[in-house]
């Protein structure tokens, strides 16, 4: 499997701006830095201590008929990212089945009841624990009751199911001459958005696409995020046109850091994926990527980073309230 850095010759370099000298990268407590940090972590919600650095690791990984082998590739995937100093592994959308409606319910995990019911996941939780690393699992078709979902699991360095998250925005889709695909023929929308809080900070979670949506970025920005991560697979129709384009603009939009996994592309498989794994800085630059094979990403996240974008471009502070409000609903509900 090859190995990409944040060094990445298709890395672009965002203008030059004086940066703040980097913190340490050892966990910090919340509480020390409240002065500087009070948007980006937010206290009344935040138990955990977190880095303020580490390494990412995006994991391209091919995808075959065989779900034993899946699994045992993305194993062996994982391990490596976080032999190469990868504190957070990112896996790609549906990683353990081919990606057809066909496929989801031959494919699909009862992920609540686990183990023998969910080698997928067991696979992953094992993992986390004994790497001490936090896993956000890509997605993998599930099974609940009579219902089929597309769900991103992740997973905190103990091994623990922080978080489930739903597909929300089902891939219905008709280009002509193009692509088309309806995953509602098979599956079912979720309804909750997902933020987590990790050892990583807080991160937001979307499957492919979701990241259309800038609507749902921005309830994960307004709830505190540091971090956006989207699996996805994007086709070779809509991947050269928007995958990267999208990135950019969810990491603008809100100023945080985008990270988003593919499958590598199979030319010969029903649904062929664009590839291009990326991870997108908080001013919309390209910090590291791949092309459409196989790969192991690594690459730096550092919060202080977007605290100095925020502040020399203050966008947060300038949005007319008077005129334009975010509602989220959810919330709202809950109180």
């Amino acid at each position: 499997m090859a190995a990409a850095s944040s060094n990445s010759e298709r890395a672009r370099a965002p203008p030059a701006i004086p940066m703040p000298s980097p913190p340490p990268s050892k966990a910090t407590s919340l509480s020390s830095s409240l002065p500087l940090f009070h948007y980006l972590f937010p206290l009344t919600h935040f138990t955990r201590f977190v880095l303020f650095q580490f390494k990412i690791g995006l994991c391209q990984l091919s995808v075959t008929p065989d779900k034993d082998r899946n699994i045992a590739h993305a194993r062996t995937a994982i391990q490596d990212a976080a032999s190469k100093g990868a504190q957070l592994v990112l896996l790609p959308e549906i990683w353990n089945s081919p990606y057809s409606n066909d496929s989801f319910p031959v494919y699909a995990e009862d992920i609540d009841a686990g183990a023998d019911a969910s080698p997928s996941t067991a696979m992953l939780s094992e993992l986390s624990r004994l790497l001490k690393i936090t896993i956000v699992g890509g997605s993998i078709p599930e099974r609940s009751g009579d219902r089929l979902y597309n769900t991103c699991c992740v997973f905190d360095t103990d091994g623990k199911l922080l978080a489930k998250h739903r597909k929300i925005h089902l891939f219905d889709i008709d280009i002509p001459g193009e692509i088309t695909f309806i995953e509602s023929k098979t599956l079912t929308a979720g309804e909750t958005p997902t933020i987590v809080d990790t050892e990583v900070g807080r991160i937001g979670i979307g499957i492919c696409y979701d990241i259309r949506f800038p609507e749902l970025a921005m309830i994960y920005a307004a709830r505190g995020a540091h971090l956006l991560c989207y699996p996805g697979a994007f086709n070779m129709t809509t991947g050269p046109l928007h995958w990267e384009l999208l990135q950019r603009a969810r990491a603008t939009d809100n100023q945080l850091y985008v990270a988003t996994c593919s499958p590598a592309r199979e030319t010969g498989s029903g649904y062929v994926a664009w590839g291009h794994s990326t991870l997108v800085g908080p001013f919309g630059e390209v910090l590291a990527t791949t092309e459409h094979e196989e790969a192991i990403i690594i690459a730096e996240i550092d919060y202080s980073i977007t605290e100095q974008r925020r502040k020399n471009l203050p966008i947060t502070t300038q949005r007319r309230g008077d005129l334009y409000q975010l509602v989220d609903f959810q919330r709202l509900n809950s109180q």
